[in-house]
């Protein structure tokens, strides 16, 4: 029996222990479920093992290919030609060290930004990592917890959101033996639970193995479009290489090494052996660049995501404003009826019984903090769709506290322009007062308010607030305030920190249909008053128009939008449940590290794309050459030696040095029609120009090798001129790059010509050669006006008549 096995066997004898909430297990009950498997163990890791990254690096369907390309280069005895394994050996060696270095740092991160929670142990409160709870734990869970396990409440009380595992946005309440399902999140209020399932028997690790059983699992459009393009690659490899050898050996009638050398040749030219590669690599690099910046990647595919990002959604406080906020006046509206002393008395009495669950109630209990005795009877926590709490003391009444439009609902017009002053000013306002009649959790208030104070609450911008949404402004991309203070307050702040279009709000209340949303978040920047399933209907409307969204959030109440988002910021400050719902987690807390973010996802996205149109012009031209030349009487014209130097100096080398160069412009239209359109330009005069070569030979009677050298020569000569228009603009770090590549490619033509099996020419096959080489220059150009212009009308008409099912 395996020790899995063995864990599961025990755990059936394992009795479920009821401990008392204030005692918890003891050490010697928490080891005896460690050992019988117990314990809260993620179902995957959050990266891979060194194991799992070296067999990912070495054994690829590719790499197959290769190795059985050499054997055959072994049985001809054709040594020289398997050069093409140094290569093969180089990129999974640079493969397993970045991935390797990258896995160190993000392993790194993960023990930072990682969930504790207070455990009771032996009496005793302490704080633990997720994967360190056991079965029949006790956990205190409060405001902004996400429940890492199934548990079932002991006491206290809790309003959880189920909408990440379930799908339903409204609140659920829970009491005394209600059941917790983990991955759901704690909106407010504080309890004891014990652990009922934990590890892959848990709710949320069912679902996710379930979820990776079905293939579930969003890849990016770029890994997308590289995974379809090899996959047919892949699926055409084998039937044109058995197609080239039969049509080499047995109808051009050539002896079985020159044919396996042909069809050896044409397949190497058919694998982009690094392309796969270059782009883990290079996504490898930027999550250890970001982890540097102290940034945590929860998905590689938001990377990509970043770099395409137009719109950039963004809370007021936390993000324009500092996070701490302070009380800063305080003002009595009826000291006749409520005197100062008693309006002190009751807030403090309200916020010592209130769970401080957001920055406003933080902010309120640091300054009424001092303990009352007045005996509580009933409470309704603060929701952000509603925008109130409430708090009802025995013998004294119920008293309300919120937001002054919510509260005053039309009435004390004179009470509404003084407030006003204060909310064009940027502070926020929260009135207090005394309630008559019903009270419904998360409905409108209709009874009686009679208003006893409001308080003045401020943060301050920023510092740096204005430079980094300059950064934005500059960059393209539109911010969109959404925030659940005042509309007018928010505008205001938002004007100072420099956001363009600030003055344009709207109070998110008015909007009450889908279409009002979906028309107002192309219109106004500020959106005030935004409850958290308003959040989520302007995130889906700004997607529905087109536009690639980001936001930024720390709340619970920023939970749902973050991970409906196209790419979702946490801020590691905020609730743990918005930082699992989140793509990315800034560990800092610090939004002006958002531009360094955006920018190495435009750094790393544009450099793929630009690395990438190098690999295809190779394989573009070894798949178009070998299917003319399956009809044509003609030898295949490269060797597999002279591909690898070809590859080597204008695909290989500066394709990685390009991938670490800046590269900040936004990134416009599809990866794949983006590649093909930079790569076919090369890729069909590389055809154009070796079938000319060929044809030329066969005409005027030149041996075979004299047909390799021209096309080897004519084929590394377009390369360099790609190269240079992937380079362009030339600065000095790329002009560098580019006549170092085309100085390497004349020293091995001129010095290593034996190795790879080229000869010298005649004067006449020279002139050829010129001739042929000096046409290929206009004609790329040629190609690369004509080539973007069919690519643009195909995709439009295939946007304009989609294909349907």
């Amino acid at each position: 029996m395996g020790h899995e096995d063995r864990g599961k066997a025990h755990f059936q004898k394992l009795p479920v222990i009821y401990s008392e909430p204030d005692r918890g297990l003891t050490d010697v009950q928490v080891k005896e479920r460690k050992r019988a498997g117990l314990q809260n163990l993620p179902v995957e890791a959050p990266s891979k093992t060194a194991g799992q990254i070296i067999a990912g690096n070495v054994f690829t369907f590719f790499n197959l290919i290769f190795a059985v390309l050499a054997v055959c280069l072994i049985l001809v005895r054709r040594y020289k030609q398997m050069l093409f394994l140094i290569a093969v050996v180089v990129n999974a060696v640079i493969g397993i060290i970045q991935q390797l270095r990258s896995k160190r740092v993000v392993d790194q991160l993960s023990l930072l930004s990682a969930s504790r929670f207070h455990v009771i142990r032996d009496g005793k409160e302490k704080e633990l990592a997720s994967d360190e709870l056991v079965r029949d734990d006790v956990v205190i869970f409060k405001a902004g917890c996400q429940i890492p396990a199934d548990a079932v409440v002991l006491d206290g009380e809790v309003r959880v959101s189920e909408a990440l595992i379930t799908g339903e946005a409204d609140a659920v309440y829970k009491q005394k033996k209600s059941a917790l399902k983990s991955g759901s999140f704690v909106l407010s209020g504080k309890c004891r639970a014990r652990l009922s399932h934990v590890g892959e028997d848990s709710y949320v690790s069912r679902l996710t193995m379930e979820a990776k059983k079905k293939g579930f699992g969003k890849k990016s459009e770029m890994m997308d479009s590289l995974d379809r393009i090899l996959h047919v690659i892949a699926v055409l490899l084998v039937p044109l290489g058995l197609l080239l050898f039969w049509k080499q050996h047995w109808i051009m009638a050539l002896d079985i090494p020159r044919s396996a050398v042909a069809v050896i040749a044409a397949l190497v030219g058919m694998i982009p052996e690094g392309l796969y590669l270059l782009t883990s690599v290079a996504l490898a690099l930027s999550v250890m660049r970001l982890g540097k910046n102290r940034t945590v990647v929860h998905e590689m595919s938001c990377i990509e995501t970043l770099a395409r990002v137009d719109v950039l959604c963004v809370d007021k406080t936390g993000t324009i404003t500092e996070p701490s906020m302070r009380v800063h006046q305080v003002v009595y509206l009826d000291e006749e009826h409520y005197s100062q002393a008693y309006v002190t008395e009751m807030l403090n009495a309200f916020y010592t019984q209130m769970e401080a669950d957001n920055e406003t109630a933080m902010a309120m209990r640091r300054y009424y903090g001092k303990q009352i005795p007045w005996e509580i009877s009933g409470k309704i926590p603060f929701q952000s769709s509603s925008k109130w709490s409430a708090v009802t003391f025995r013998g004294k009444g119920t008293f309300v506290v919120g937001a002054p439009e919510v509260l005053l609902r039309g009435n004390f017009p004179e009470l509404s322009k003084r407030i006003g002053r204060h909310s064009r000013r940027g502070e926020r306002i929260i009135l207090a007062g005394e309630y008559r009649g019903q009270l419904e959790e998360g409905r409108p208030l209709t009874g009686t308010f009679r208003p006893a104070a409001y308080i003045v609450i401020a943060n301050n911008i920023r510092e740096n607030a204005a430079e980094t949404f300059r950064f934005f402004r500059e960059q393209g991309v539109a911010v969109k305030v959404i925030s659940g203070d005042n509309p007018e307050t928010v505008s205001k702040v938002a004007q100072r920190a420099a956001i363009p279009g600030a003055e344009n709000y709207i109070d998110a209340r008015t909007l009450e249909t889908e279409e009002s949303i979906e028309k107002a978040a192309e219109r106004y920047t500020v959106f005030g008053r935004v409850t958290p399933e308003q959040k989520r209907s302007l995130i889906k409307a700004l997607k529905k128009a087109g536009h690639t969204v980001a936001m930024t959030g720390d709340g619970v109440n920023d939970v749902l939008a973050l991970k409906d988002a196209d790419c979702g910021v946490a801020m590691a400050s905020g609730s743990d449940a918005a930082c699992h719902a989140a793509h990315l987690v800034l560990l800092d807390s610090d939004f002006a590290s958002m531009p360094k973010v955006v920018a190495e996802g435009r750094r790393v996205i544009n450099n793929i794309e630009r690395a990438a149109s190098l690999f295809l012009v190779k394989n573009i031209f070894s798949f178009f050459v070998t299917i003319v030349l399956l009809f044509a009487p003609l030898p295949y014209p490269l060797t597999p030696i002279q591909l690898t130097m070809i590859s080597g100096f204008t695909i290989g080398i500066p394709s990685f040095f390009l991938a670490l160069e800046p590269n900040e412009g936004l990134i416009r239209g599809k990866f794949i029609y983006n590649v093909l359109a930079k790569a076919f330009p090369g890729g069909l005069t590389n055809v154009c120009a070796v079938l000319t070569v060929s044809v030329a030979c066969k005409i005027m009677g030149y041996p075979v090798e004299v047909m390799n050298t021209m096309a080897g020569i004519t084929v590394g000569f377009v390369g360099i001129l790609v190269l240079a228009q992937v380079c362009c603009p030339f600065d000095g770090k790329r002009f560098a790059i580019w006549a170092s590549m085309a100085a390497a490619m004349v020293l091995n033509v001129v010095l290593l010509g034996k190795l790879y099996s080229l000869v010298l020419l005649t004067f006449s096959q020279l002139l050829i050669l010129l001739v042929i080489m000096g046409a290929s220059y206009p004609f790329l150009m040629l190609m690369s006006r004509l080539v973007p212009m069919v690519i643009t009308r195909w995709n439009g008409r295939r946007q304009k008549y989609p294909r349907t099912l």
